[in-house]
């Protein structure tokens, strides 16, 4: 099967034209599971509640859900993608799911980073794989990654691939993922934005060079620091199925969670 890591250079707050913009960036190469970055189309660099609260949108419903279903419909294609979810009183950094077959999913980001503690409320769903046209699909969401438990918890509930929708600003996770992804014997498609924003006397530079990680540890695909762009690569998510290291040693059953704490 083929994946697709986008990576994007939003505008603050100009949804429309972000979205646009995004798919037809994806509209120039043909996948089976496309990853966005985190809040690909509000833009991060929030300033207050309100701003967040005013950029956010109810899970399946505003302007990105039904933009990016209708995409995963036109191209038969599973797509994740971040945004700032609305539900009731709280807003959420949340990454939702949607495949052409109807299959939706949504997850609300455990690990806030920095500031977003301010503007969103941290996640309250565990994580979760989805079962999906693409194999099963874990979700986390850009500082997830940090917590060694966030990637074990889905490659251990049967994810194959671990979407991975970020806002990178700090310069570890590129060079960190391998490790992630050897040592859970998963594929990561890590999608990333490019830019600055520079808003309420706060500014935040991303770091771009969104990737894709094989389940071996390799850097299959690495885009630049600097640009809009796509990359696609071949993978067979079934060489995560088997966690044997040696022929006495499996990386799962020799685990001894009792003493873990």
């Amino acid at each position: 099967m083929v994946v697709a890591v986008v990576q994007t250079d939003p505008t603050f707050s100009v949804v429309s034209k972000n979205i646009d913009q995004a798919l037809s960036l994806m509209r120039t190469a043909q996948a089976d599971l496309y990853v966005l970055p985190e809040l690909f189309a509000s833009g991060y660099n929030f300033t207050t509640e309100e701003e967040a609260r005013s950029l956010a949108e109810p899970f399946q419903q505003g302007t990105t859900f039904p933009a990016v279903a209708a995409f995963a419909k036109e191209q038969k294609a599973t797509v994740v993608y971040g945004f700032a979810e609305r539900d009731g009183d709280e807003v959420y950094n949340s990454a939702a799911l949607v495949s052409h077959d109807g299959t939706t999913g949504l997850y609300r980001k455990l690990h806030l980073f920095d500031r977003e503690k301010l503007f969103f409320a941290p996640g309250n769903l565990p994580f979760r794989v989805f079962q999906t046209p693409a194999g099963p699909v874990g979700v986390m969401i850009c500082f997830d990654w940090y917590f060694p438990e966030s990637m074990r918890t889905l490659a251990l509930r049967g994810a194959h691939i671990i979407a991975h929708p970020s806002n990178l600003v700090l310069p570890h996770c590129p060079d960190s993922m391998p490790v992630r992804c050897r040592e859970n014997r998963v594929f990561a498609v890590t999608a990333n934005r490019v830019g600055a924003e520079n808003r309420g006397g706060i500014s935040l530079s991303f770091i771009g060079q969104s990737q894709i990680t094989s389940s071996r540890g390799e850097i299959l695909a690495r885009a630049s620091a600097t640009g809009a762009e796509i990359h696609t690569r071949t993978i067979d998510p079934d060489e995560a199925k088997s966690k044997r290291l040696t022929g006495m040693n499996d990386l799962f059953e020799d685990r001894r969670p009792e003493f873990y704490q």
